[in-house]
């Protein structure tokens, strides 16, 4: 025969109310006893005095609670029950002293307890059963509500994948784009750039795909886009990036800044023919990181309707409230000649 797990128990409701009683026939059994011997008597009369018992407790745990409690009427609740804990200890003298003659005539049953007695087992009944079901609604309470945050947390790494997933056709779409301007002049730049885009695109797929990336990873891979761009521009335009430091055993969200960084190329440098800058602060406190990125605007083409409220800029805007809610700052400085976005990171995961 196999042993009852605790699990059935608490999704078997008859189970619950079958052991509660079973629990309490053992015990009470033992109270009534007279002698050291357990006699039929006693087993009858246990049996009769949990029945009045179970009326109290039912309909408190049936009536009471669903229909009162549950709608937070203390006050009605509390003199009601009141009530029926009064009504059950007199049912039961009344049953003893008068109505059992009528069901068992040969047995003689008188109550063994005075009204104050029999008061405080009903208190006891009721009390328990009522825990015990408060207890159970706060456990489905507690994992209705564990369920609901594992929810929203499928729901939030969904949308996040989502996110990321729309920076690699969007990249892709744009560096293919300036490869085939490339190849139509048959630059010889162009396989260099096609390597280096290789590179950068397994990055992007492969290890880009966890939650948290190698900070230095991370930089790297701007890095190798920023060099891939220099490639691709004239010698007019000016691409200033700083650095500073220590970028060792830190863990950041991987491509938040790289749209940013695409966007100011394609906006900025790629977008005029005259001369044209991009510049880039990234810095690295102890737990912190501040970035910066300026350019001048430019003349862009139609393949976004409005530079600045694009893929990349929203994108951005989104991861970061998603993965560092309340610990991040987003600023946008938009004049008439330059874009400027700066971000600020409170909180770097540590590598440990």
């Amino acid at each position: 025969m196999k042993p009852i797990s605790i699990e059935k128990v608490y999704k078997n409701r008859v189970l619950q109310h079958t052991l509660f009683w079973l629990i309490s026939y053992y015990i009470l059994l033992r109270v009534f006893a007279n002698a050291d011997k357990i006699q039929q008597i006693d087993y009858i009369y246990t049996i009769l005095f949990h029945t009045t018992m179970m009326i109290g407790v039912y309909i408190n745990l049936l009536i009471l609670i669903p229909k009162i409690l549950s709608k937070r009427k203390f006050i009605f609740y509390i003199v009601t029950l009141l009530i029926v804990i009064a009504g059950t200890a007199g049912l039961n003298i009344l049953f003893f002293d008068k109505l059992i003659d009528f069901i068992l005539p040969g047995y003689y049953f008188i109550s063994y307890y005075e009204f104050g007695d029999i008061l405080k087992f009903v208190i006891v009944f009721v009390a328990t059963a009522s825990l015990i079901k408060l207890a159970k609604s706060w456990f489905a309470i507690s994992e209705t509500n564990k369920k609901f945050v594992e929810l929203q947390k499928e729901k939030t790494e969904f949308e996040l994948k989502a996110l990321k997933g729309q920076i690699n056709p969007h990249f892709l779409f744009n560096s293919l784009n300036g490869i085939y301007s490339l190849a139509l002049s048959r630059s010889e730049k162009t396989p260099e750039i096609v390597l280096m885009l290789s590179d950068i695109m397994r990055y992007i797929i492969y290890e880009a795909s966890a939650n948290f990336v190698d900070l230095k990873k991370e930089v790297k891979c701007l890095q190798d886009y920023i060099a891939l761009q220099k490639l691709r521009s004239d010698d007019r335009a000016s691409i200033t990036v700083e650095i500073s430091g220590d970028l060792k055993n830190k863990k950041i969200a991987p491509i938040i800044f790289f749209p940013l960084v695409e966007n100011s190329f394609k906006h900025g440098i790629k977008g005029v023919t005259g001369k044209s800058f991009v510049t880039l602060q990234f810095t690295v406190g102890e737990n912190n990181i501040a970035f910066i990125i300026e350019n001048n605007k430019g003349i862009t083409d139609n393949v976004e309707n409005n530079a600045y409220k694009g893929i990349g800029l929203e994108n951005v805007r989104q991861r970061l409230q998603m993965i560092y809610p309340n610990k991040h700052q987003f600023k946008i400085t938009d004049t008439a000649e330059t874009f400027k976005v700066e971000i600020a990171i409170n909180q770097v995961a540590d590598e440990n």
